[in-house]
């Protein structure tokens, strides 16, 4: 019988987030592990090799003299790439990684999720912290790097395992979401809006594949749902089997400002059940702490634990970051790239400094984006910003004419360098340039910062 030292899977997009952490998981397990991907490059790069995980470059076909026991595919990987048509004809095994992960790993835990159009990771990350501090030694797999651990993955002794649940399809011969192959035990729902346009044709495709996320439930299991989505009380109406636990209304588990303003109030039905004082900060950010203190309660950990745990909370990198700060100008980094998730950011910083200008920079960048499938919401979005920089290159339609409506107040740029320029010679003392994208944008921010000091210098 073989063993899990040696045993050896090559997972084929292994820079992935979703991938890269799998891989750390998979090490840690005692598997052999090897990958490829187009384009490896830190940080994920670094992380796996200070792994021990051989990288390789590309798709190219010698990489079958590795002779692994199995190949996992990223679905990054589509048919055409050389390397799994080469797989395919040579009838080799392969899986998924969502498949592997369940089959390998989760299928022994006390699986809790975190799905939702906004919100997974932050979500996720405050639940692992959570379990961490009440000495529950968590697994987790995250979807960003919580600042608290340092790492987006780890594999530990303890029964839990905390998961990101992402809806995106599972890859080129398996297209339901990933979350499908998880079978949570606790289930978060923090919102459902639609996105990933260019594999669900509608928001109802959506629902679908969360209801078979519900279906998978067990009975005992429990889902913490938000019901100010009209979206996921729709869809829970198709039939539920586990306990629901909602929150987000009074009659319910809901949150609330103190009079003072510098604390929060946690009420079951009008109730007061503790309260905190987190240094995050957005109303967005309070329902993700809610959901995590009652999937935490779920397993057993009580709410004052949870809080203060939350009080704690460092975040997680690209998520309302402080890159820097120069000149008394702050440059934060977030991941939004939605409608609603751009909104919530803007508000968040408005609420919390409602005295700065906000100076709004931000790359359509998602699949969703670029189609143009949010752009009836898009410019409403970004109208609270007091400045809005746009880079525009590579869009599927004109920008001139959408962000009509915002004025002289937005700027759009195909030069990411004149983009810069522009940005930091608009920017005054007190300010806060906010950068959203889902991807690198070509770093910017680091760009932003350097210009900003050697203007003051």
């Amino acid at each position: 019988m073989t063993t899990k030292s040696e045993t050896h899977i090559h997972i084929l997009g292994i820079c992935g987030s979703f991938m890269g952490g799998l891989a750390v998981i998979a090490k840690q397990a005692g598997f052999k592990v090897t990958g490829c991907d187009e384009g490896v490059y830190p940080p994920m790069s670094l992380q796996l090799e200070s792994m021990g995980i051989d990288l390789v470059e590309g798709w190219g076909v010698d990489q079958l003299a590795l002779e692994p026991d199995l190949y996992v595919i990223g679905n990054v990987v589509s048919r055409g790439n050389p390397l799994m048509e080469e797989i395919l004809d040579r009838n080799l095994p392969y899986t998924s990684g969502p498949q592997w992960l369940y089959q390998s790993v989760l299928a022994t835990k006390w699986v809790l999720a975190v799905a939702g159009t906004h919100g997974k990771t932050t979500t996720t990350a405050m639940l692992a912290t959570i379990l961490d501090s009440a000495g529950l030694n968590p697994s987790f797999l995250v979807g960003g790097v919580p600042v608290d651990f340092g790492f987006s993955s780890r594999l530990t002794e303890s029964n839990f395992f905390v998961i990101e649940a992402d809806e995106y399809d599972t890859a080129f011969f398996d297209k339901r979401s990933k979350f499908l192959h998880y079978h949570p035990r606790t289930l978060i729902l923090n919102n459902l809006e639609y996105d990933h346009a260019d594999i669900f044709p509608n928001l109802e495709a959506i629902e679908t594949q969360f209801h078979h996320l519900i279906r998978t439930v067990p009975n005992s299991g429990a889902i913490i749902i938000n019901q100010t989505s009209e979206a996921l009380n729709r869809m829970i109406q198709r039939g539920c089997w586990s306990e629901i636990i909602p929150y987000g209304v009074t009659e319910h588990w809901a949150h609330q400002s103190t009079d003072s303003g510098d604390r929060v109030d946690i009420l079951n039905n009008l109730q007061l059940q503790g309260t905190y004082k987190p240094e995050f900060f957005g109303g967005h950010n309070l329902d993700n702490a809610l959901a995590a203190l009652l999937a935490a309660q779920h397993c057993g950990v009580p709410i004052e634990i949870g809080l203060r745990a939350l009080e704690n909370f460092c975040g997680v990198r690209r998520r309302l970051e402080l890159r820097g700060e120069v000149n008394n100008i702050k440059v934060y980094d977030d991941f939004a790239h939605h409608p609603t998730a751009i909104q919530s950011t803007i508000m968040a910083v408005k609420q919390r400094e409602p005295e700065a200008r906000i100076l709004a920079v931000f790359e359509p960048r998602s699949n969703s984006m670029k189609m143009g499938h949010h752009n009836e919401s898009l410019p409403a979005s970004l109208d609270t910003a007091d400045l809005v920089y746009c880079y525009t290159a590579g869009l599927d339609w004109h920008a001139t004419e959408l962000f009509s409506p915002l004025g002289d107040k937005v700027s759009l740029f195909d030069d990411i360098s004149m983009m810069i320029r522009t940005i930091v010679n608009s920017a005054l003392p007190g300010d806060f340039i906010l950068i959203m994208s889902n991807g690198g944008f070509q770093n910017i921010h680091e760009k932003v910062i350097e210009l900003l000091g050697s203007k003051v210098n």
